[in-house]
């Protein structure tokens, strides 16, 4: 279901106002940022991508499809721009921890929260670039396999798989670090 909000600015756009974009990259840019530092784990890379999903989607608004929704499409498109920037780079950092501080200070639970982050952040880097997507996708951003299989291209089956495998990985390699319960 299209919002009906991006329906009036894209449309916008295609009539000739440009300043409709900027509502649409104010509204979408900080989630496709977030999207990208989680795939290629780089915060120049994660901009570069976005930025460049952002452009993109302004160059190509015309092949927009309304049936669908601007975000499932734009997000795509930034999916896209961070493996393929990946892919290109294969660069594999860590990923800047932004836990909120805890209502109580508990020194111990604070260390064993930033282990277990760590862990994970690593785990999730070392995955291919296509298992990393999937676990981002549906695990940070809540996307159904559907709009998964939309925004990667790809039957929902492939998705699936991809997570499973992923999934699996991810314990594997979790365990192998000792954390139980992996």
């Amino acid at each position: 279901m299209q919002v009906p909000r991006d329906r009036e600015l894209v449309q916008a756009v295609l009539e000739g106002n440009s300043e409709a974009f900027d509502e649409l990259a104010e509204r979408y840019g900080g989630k496709l940022y977030n999207a990208a530092l989680r795939v290629t784990g780089n915060p120049e890379d994660a901009l570069d991508a976005a930025q460049n999903a952002l452009l993109k989607a302004f160059d190509k608004l015309a092949s927009f499809d309304p049936s669908y929704r601007f975000f499932t499409w734009i997000y795509r498109i930034q999916m896209n721009e961070a493996l393929n920037l990946v892919y290109k780079r294969r660069r594999y950092v860590g990923l800047p921890s932004e836990m909120p501080a805890p209502t109580q200070a508990n020194p111990e639970r604070e260390y064993l929260d930033r282990e277990t982050g760590s862990a994970i952040e690593t785990a999730l880097l070392e995955l291919t670039p296509d298992y990393r997507a999937v676990v981002v996708l549906r695990h940070f951003h809540g996307f159904s396999y559907e709009e998964m299989a939309e925004i990667l291209d790809v039957p929902a089956k492939t998705v699936k798989s991809r997570l499973f495998t992923a999934r699996r990985e991810l314990r594997r390699q979790l365990s192998e670090r000792g954390f139980a319960g992996a």
